[in-house]
């Protein structure tokens, strides 16, 4: 029985390969945000917002994997499971951002960052701890790599749920989710987006952002507000896609409030009920496999590219080229991050910690 406790559920394919696309997006979306400030002229201007579909599918797939078990699991085993799962690429991307901060041939070190600083720059981005310090990266929770702040939450949302949503009723969880709507409909109005989270000075629209759409998750699963379609995985890539590259409008706030609030649950439910096609099992096993390395390693050239592009000021043509190639040159780098250093690094600390509990085996 308690060899059990080591065994993951079965994943949604589908689920998978849509999490690999919202990745991407993000990746499009941090080049693009680069390019045009003003988002309204960026075609994908609002791909910030898989972040939030990140944790809704989040919430899901939490539910779905540990509700029944997590009992019998205990706290330690399943903060245990979620640390090897999540933390080593939170290392490599600290070491990636530390060396792009580092060597940038697009720009000097800046002065003031001396060994002592640097140091607790980086032992705060391996700990996870927000200290958004630098001035020459915006005030980023997490100054080597910016994307860390929206696994800061999730460690938080792993936390709250391993110590107590998953005790709780599905009433009390609606509950929480009206109140967690209205912080989002206040964030949403208040900032005129869903943009926050990222910086120190946005620091709790994240736990909005969070709140919401991780409960949200949860209560697919809860109630299994399964639906049960032939939209395939292009289909719903599509309707994921239109949601992150809707035009901007005088009602932005609204409609941001009501894709997360409304759109996305309802992507998680569909694409929970979508049956596979056989022809895109492989795109969605790829897919789903690279979005996390790929989103944990990619801002190493972020503030590299914006340097280089605030320098040079490149024309349209050469952008394109750039980042057509930059999307498959990051998407090339995760796949070889999850071979040779995530896949390994978790199989070891999964062996340690199956010697800690079973000794005798």
């Amino acid at each position: 029985m308690k060899g059990d406790l080591l065994k993951s559920k079965q994943h949604y394919e589908l689920l998978d390969g849509l999490r690999g696309v919202a990745a991407i997006a993000v990746v499009t979306f941090h080049f693009m945000e680069i390019i045009y400030s003003d988002y309204s002229k960026n075609f994908i201007g609002h791909g910030f917002l898989a972040v939030d579909f990140f944790f809704c599918l989040s919430g899901f797939v939490i539910a779905y994997a540990y509700d029944s078990r997590i009992g019998s699991m205990g706290l330690k085993e399943f903060f245990t499971t979620r640390v090897i799962r999540l933390h080593p690429l939170v290392v490599l991307g600290s070491i990636l951002g530390l060396v792009s901060f580092l060597i940038d041939p697009f720009m000097s070190l800046p002065a003031g960052y001396g060994f002592g600083k640097l140091t607790l720059i980086f032992v705060s981005s391996v700990l996870m701890i927000p200290y958004p310090v630098v001035a020459e990266r915006y005030f980023n929770l997490f100054n080597l790599n910016a994307p860390a702040w929206s696994l800061f939450w999730e460690y938080v949302a792993n936390i709250v749920y391993g110590v107590v949503l998953w005790r709780l009723s599905r009433r009390v969880l609606v509950g929480l989710l009206i109140i967690a709507a209205v912080g989002i409909l206040f964030v949403s109005h208040s900032a005129g987006n869903l943009m926050g989270g990222w910086s120190g000075g946005t620091f709790w629209q994240g736990g909005a952002r969070i709140a919401y759409s991780f409960l949200a998750g949860m209560l697919v699963y809860r109630y299994n507000l399964i639906i049960r379609n032939k939209l395939g995985f292009l289909g719903l890539s599509v309707m994921l896609l239109a949601a992150l590259m809707m035009p901007y409008t005088t009602w932005n706030w609204l409609a941001e409030a009501l894709v997360v609030i409304v759109y996305f649950p309802f992507l998680i439910a569909l694409g929970a009920g979508a049956g596979l096609h056989a022809g895109t099992r492989g795109i969605c096993n790829f897919s789903g496999k690279i979005s996390y390395p790929l989103y944990m390693t990619h801002y190493m050239v972020m503030f590299s590219f914006a340097n280089y592009y605030n320098q040079y000021k490149p024309g349209t043509g050469l952008l394109v080229w750039i980042v057509v190639t930059g999307l498959v040159v990051l998407t090339a780098f995760a796949w070889l991050v999850m071979v040779l250093y995530d896949m390994p690094v978790r199989k070891y600390l999964t062996r340690l910690r199956r010697k800690v509990l079973y000794p005798a085996g």
